[in-house]
């Protein structure tokens, strides 16, 4: 078994979190005439879980297409989605600053899910694993809601905030999996690592 693996996201905090365990990794990131943002459209009536589990596994294929195209060594591919959900509505990357503070007053003062799932491929074999977490805003202020959209951050973001970013200031309360709100459940993606054959670091 290789002493690395390819991780197929574009998000550097999914990089970061491997890192965090030691887990040596190659970016295998999708070709200029891929349409990756299509994989994560969403199907009317879909639920949030069913959503991020069917983005996931379309990532890990496309990405074990790439894989084989390139030609390159093999070893594990490691994919991951995140939604953001309220109720049955998901809350997925704002298309604008309008709508990252739409988003954001949703979520104001009230209760939601962050579903981050994680696929690891190696071989034939894959295997997927889901972390569901709650988490509580705060009542946050129109004015709050304007700087945070202003400085940037909500956007590329499910549901338009990064739980480590300055928003973290008006969550009240999380129930769950503080890097599955990131956007990379660490005790799942080891379990899978480690189904997989993958030598984690000691």
């Amino acid at each position: 078994m290789p002493a690395f693996i390819y991780l197929a996201s574009q998000s550097p905090r999914r990089a970061q979190l491997l890192d965090q365990l030691g887990i040596a990794h190659e970016m295998l990131l999708p070709d200029a005439d891929e349409d990756a943002e299509a994989l994560e459209a969403e199907r009317a009536g879909e639920l949030p879980r069913a959503y991020v589990e069917r983005v996931t596994r379309a990532k890990l294929a496309a990405a074990r297409r790439r894989l084989a195209r390139r030609a390159l060594p093999a070893a594990p591919i490691l994919c991951a989605d995140t939604t953001v959900a309220l109720g049955r509505r998901i809350l997925g990357k704002p298309r604008d600053a309008a709508d990252a503070a739409a988003m954001l007053r949703a979520l104001s003062g009230r209760r939601h899910r962050v579903l981050t799932a994680v696929a690891v491929s190696a071989g034939a074999r894959s295997s997927l694993l889901t972390s569901v977490s709650h988490v509580r805003f705060a009542t946050l202020a129109e004015s709050t809601i304007a700087a945070y959209v202003a400085g940037g951050e909500p956007m590329g973001k499910a549901g338009a905030y990064a739980i480590q970013g300055v928003i973290a200031a008006w969550i009240e309360h999380i129930d769950g999996s503080y890097t599955g709100i990131m956007g990379l459940p660490l005790h799942e993606t080891a379990t899978l690592l480690i189904r997989a054959g993958f030598n984690l670091p000691h």
